[in-house]
């Protein structure tokens, strides 16, 4: 005896725009113990005329209860509203297609979609729906139409989108050309100075590998843990602070990175924040500025923290006590500093992009580091100070008189320093660049007789000069370091020394700048190596040719 399982899918939900449609069931037949499926004729909501709630908006739900198989298997499921002055209706019913019902023929039935039309039926206008084989009957005429609507009038907007993001990205990529080809232009002219470093964004990583990459750099270490280092051995003491060689652990491996800590006790927590704020400015780094990589606060320890990048050689004064220096090791030397402060001072990046001029407000040789590619870096910021424009004269008054006697400028020794121009902030940065440069140029074989090292003022003044002795010196006594007349017969030396001399002037106004300084150095660079050549063919030039020459010289 075989069993016949009847299914019937019979959704009562209705999606309708403006009429109401409805949802005739959709049948299947299986037949258990046969190998076929067969259909039955349309089973199909079967409703004389009632009333509804149904508007014709929204969603509408048919209260038919009643279902009917189809007697002919050529008729379809038919629904129809009606809208009167007093009520709404609707009717479903089965219908044969070839023949008319109310007056009208139906024209969609074979359609997989039923669409709600308004027809003149013998009975008054109605809107009526037509198909087989669906499982919902939706009227999507309206959704259409606001759907085409809605696109007519995305379409200005969207075409605006378009042409403004096309006109952004042209833009973009125009500004970026530019500034490549800028960029490229000003490298050209500074390419042996290395120019200012306009990818401030990225790491500035030091060409001779010294410094560190670790992944714990993240300007102040918000871990609970401390960072896994271990100190090693004292390298320097100064004021405020002891610096350390230290091994920072790696946390995948057995290695370990060689970094610099420098460590402040708890109540010279000022000048640890002062310094930790000006590494932390993005727009500070640069190949000749000290690799910062993070900041701790040790609380059991009861210190502060810095980690930067330790290089071996350490500072300029240790490096010029301990060696002399060649005229292409000056240059370099010389060239790396000024490009440093120049860094330091500038207003700009390379790209254009503004930045905070910085001054150190503490420079000598003890506050410079040696790379091991004999360039410079600076180091030690707990005096500097950002230019910030919002800071107001009683801001700056409030700086005080700062930095080491020796080093200090006329105004700042004297307290006249013109708190209305920022500028003269950078000037005595300058001033004390100067002496710096003099210290190299005392050492450097060129000079003729190299004297053992001996700081600015040498013996002058105190081993460490007040700043009553150094207004004596560098205010009354209007002096400045020795420069001898051998000095100058070096036609290199001889421009170093010029501009020293320029650098270190008395009036903060005649001082040249940093940017200056470098350009010069490039300059003497360019010309001695004209010189070069020149000489290596003196021997093909006639003796009479030579005799002016030497007179012109």
């Amino acid at each position: 005896m075989s069993t016949v399982a009847f299914k019937q899918t019979w959704p009562l939900s209705i999606r309708h725009a403006k009429h109401p449609t409805f949802s005739p069931p959709q049948k299947t037949l299986s037949v258990t113990g046969m190998p076929t499926l067969f259909s039955m004729n349309q089973l199909c909501k079967f409703c004389d005329v009632e009333l509804t709630s149904c508007s014709g908006t929204g969603t509408c739900v048919s209260n038919c209860s009643i279902t009917s198989i189809c007697t002919d298997r050529v008729e379809v499921c038919v629904s129809i509203w009606r809208k009167n002055e007093t009520d709404l209706s609707l009717e479903t019913l089965c219908h044969n297609p070839s023949k008319p019902l109310y007056g009208v023929m139906l024209d969609d039935y074979n359609s997989s979609t039923c669409v709600m039309k308004k027809k003149n039926t013998t009975s008054g206008m109605a809107e009526i729906c037509s198909c087989r084989d669906v499982e919902e009957f939706v009227d999507p005429t309206p959704d259409d139409a606001l759907l085409s609507v809605i696109l007519v009038s995305l379409l200005p907007l969207l075409t605006m989108g378009v042409v403004v993001a096309g006109m952004f990205y042209w833009y973009r990529a125009y500004r970026q050309r530019v500034s490549q080809e800028w960029e490229r232009s000003a490298k050209k002219r500074k390419t042996k100075a290395g120019g200012l470093d306009c990818d401030a964004c990225a790491i500035m990583m030091d060409d001779d590998g010294s410094d560190s990459s670790s992944t714990h750099a993240n300007h102040l270490n918000h871990n609970t843990e401390p960072l896994p280092i271990e100190l090693d051995m004292l390298v320097g003491k100064g004021r405020f602070a002891q610096v350390y060689k230290a091994k920072l652990k790696q946390t995948t491996s057995d290695q370990f990175e060689t970094v610099a800590v420098k460590i402040f006790p708890y109540e010279e927590y000022a000048s640890w924040k002062n310094e930790k704020d000006i590494f932390s400015y993005m727009d500070l780094r640069h190949e000749n500025i000290v690799h910062f990589l993070t900041a701790e606060e040790r609380k059991v320890e009861k210190q502060y923290w810095l980690i930067t990048a330790f290089h071996p050689r350490g500072n300029l004064q240790e490096h010029l006590t301990r060696h002399v220096i060649s005229w292409e090791e000056l240059q370099v030397l010389g060239l790396s500093l000024a490009r440093g402060v120049a860094h330091l001072h500038s207003d700009r990046l390379l790209c254009g992009r503004p930045k905070v001029p910085i001054v150190h407000r503490d420079l000598k040789s003890s506050n410079i580091l040696v790379k091991n590619d004999l360039t410079l870096c600076l180091c030690d910021f707990g005096l500097g100070l950002r230019l910030d424009s919002t800071l107001s004269v009683d801001d700056l008054a409030n700086s005080g008189q700062v930095g080491t006697a020796r080093y200090m400028a006329p105004e700042v020794l004297e307290a006249r320093l013109n708190l209305e121009n920022m500028e003269s902030f950078k000037q005595t940065d300058i001033y004390s660049m100067a002496l710096v440069l003099w210290e190299m140029t005392s050492r450097c074989e060129a000079v003729g007789e190299v004297k053992e090292y001996e700081p600015a003022y040498g013996s002058k003044v105190r081993e460490h000069p007040c700043v009553e002795s150094m207004k004596d010196s560098v205010l009354r006594d209007r002096g400045r370091p020795e420069i001898p007349d051998t000095w100058l017969r070096h036609k290199g030396l001889a421009q170093i020394c010029g501009t020293i001399m320029e650098c270190w002037d008395h009036d903060p106004e005649a001082r040249l700048t940093a940017l200056c300084v470098a350009e010069r150095i490039l300059e003497l660079e360019d010309e001695m190596d004209k010189l070069s050549s020149r000489s290596s063919s003196a021997e093909k030039i006639p003796a009479e040719l030579k005799i002016p020459m030497e007179i012109q010289r």
